[in-house]
């Protein structure tokens, strides 16, 4: 029996949940397998439904025609369009504007990756008004959806992942997976499911329901406007490239950054702690997404606050949560001890944790 319950104040973080060994017979062969107990997690959390629901059956018969929503796909078509006319940009911008690009990136990636993906998804720690203020202007800068939407969003696709009720099932293929899911109606078992998990947490976060209420102000201030007037008005930079390569660029590229995790990591990588599962490691992911590419550990582990075994390591998300918590503003945060990672792997990995 491992035992890894136990939490230090010091460093405001909490190894959480129990592996118990099972033992089976088969004739004379003895198999031990270890199992985490996930209704402890959960309940520590106070929610179950990112844990993968193993109940969940497909309906028979035809699959519901596609069904174009045609307003993304020109308003996606334009946004791209536009990146590629950005990139002609770059030689031409000052320093300083594409420093502030940058800076509008990781701002807005954080809002995706610590806030609504961290945070209110998986509850993976907890922060304070401030900190949950700042990632909510984060989040709307990004413009992926308000977080309520995403957090319905992304527990329904751990739930049911790989399956008719995700959002982006990347059995549906890369394109489908990537951008094609927001080109279509969602299939009906993704409303379905949606409507029926428990948002009680995000409902009662009065920060959520406000940005939820303002969203489209909050966008349109944070996300298009904001990026385009501080390069124009502090530094004298044009108009043009002020808008497209903090706005459009930085937009388009921040999206893509978060639809490869929906497919590249469903696809490309190894599976060393779980082969039976689609999600992958992916470590040029985790590169371009600020640590969320470690896809296989975090399918295996969604309540890991830090998404992966390895740290800081292609995980600028990791060490901001981590500098969060040293400035008081963040805490509890989950995470899962090596004996359950090492049992985990040795039990459904592929093997290729033994290669490094």
């Amino acid at each position: 029996l491992f035992k890894e319950f136990s939490s230090t104040s010091t460093s405001s973080t909490t190894a959480v949940g129990t592996v118990t060994s099972r033992v089976t017979r088969n004739g004379n062969a003895v198999i031990e397998k270890d199992l985490l107990n996930h209704e402890d997690l959960a309940g520590d959390r106070g929610m179950v439904d990112d844990i993968f629901d193993e109940t969940y059956r497909e309906k028979e018969g035809p699959k519901p025609p596609l069904r174009y929503v045609w307003r993304n796909i020109i308003l996606m078509s334009l946004l791209h369009l536009g990146a590629l006319f950005a990139l002609t940009l770059i030689p031409s911008a000052k320093i300083q504007t594409l420093a502030w690009a940058v800076l509008c990136f990781l701002v807005s990636a954080l809002g995706i990756t610590a806030g609504s993906h961290r945070l209110w998804s998986h509850r993976s720690y907890k922060a304070t008004l401030p900190l949950r203020i700042f990632l909510t202007i984060a989040n709307s800068m990004a413009f992926q959806n308000d977080i309520y939407e995403w957090v319905r969003d992304h527990r329904v696709h751990h739930k049911f992942s790989e399956t008719d009720a995700d959002p982006h099932n990347a059995m549906r293929g890369f394109f489908f997976s990537h951008i094609g899911w927001l080109l279509v109606r969602k299939h009906p078992d993704v409303i379905e499911k949606g409507q029926k998990l428990d948002l009680s947490d995000i409902k009662a976060d009065k920060v959520v329901m406000f940005q939820r209420r303002y969203y489209k102000p909050s966008v349109v201030l944070l996300c298009f406007t904001l990026p385009a007037v501080v390069p124009w008005y502090f530094w004298d930079e044009s108009i043009v490239i002020s808008f497209f390569i903090p706005v459009i660029l930085r937009y388009a590229v921040g999206l893509n950054a978060t639809w490869l995790v929906n497919s590249a990591a469903h696809m490309f990588g190894n599976r060393p702690y779980d082969q039976n599962i689609n999600p992958r490691e992916n470590p040029l992911v985790s590169l371009g997404a600020i640590g969320e590419g470690f896809h296989n550990y975090h399918h295996t582990f969604p309540y890991d606050y830090s998404t992966s075994e390895y740290g800081w390591r292609f995980n600028l998300t990791t060490a901001f949560i981590d500098l969060m918590c040293l400035l008081g503003l963040a805490s509890d945060r989950k995470k899962v001890s090596k004996e359950v990672i090492l049992a985990r792997k040795m039990r459904t990995g592929d093997g290729s944790h033994k290669s490094g």
